[in-house]
């Protein structure tokens, strides 16, 4: 197993330039996806995200368009 980061909130927004409060209102709901970006760690309520994942999700081309299997198609 690949050793991944784990990251506050807090700790992603400095990273990435983002507000945690814009983090937790709109990419939580509508960008990242729990189990993929992020994990709930002893099933509580505190969201740990995984920076190599969102890594991955920033460096996704602008032009590529996602499908429903999971993969992209790049036009």
């Amino acid at each position: 197993m690949q050793d991944l980061t784990f990251l506050t909130t807090e700790e992603l927004a400095k990273k990435i330039r983002y507000s945690a409060r814009y983090i937790r209102r709109h990419l939580v709901d509508y960008k990242l996806h729990e189990g993929v970006h992020d994990t709930r760690p002893f099933g509580g309520k505190k969201m740990l995200f995984i920076w190599e994942r969102i890594q991955e999700e920033m460096n996704v081309d602008q032009m590529s368009i996602p499908l429903a299997s999971g993969g992209i198609c790049h036009g």
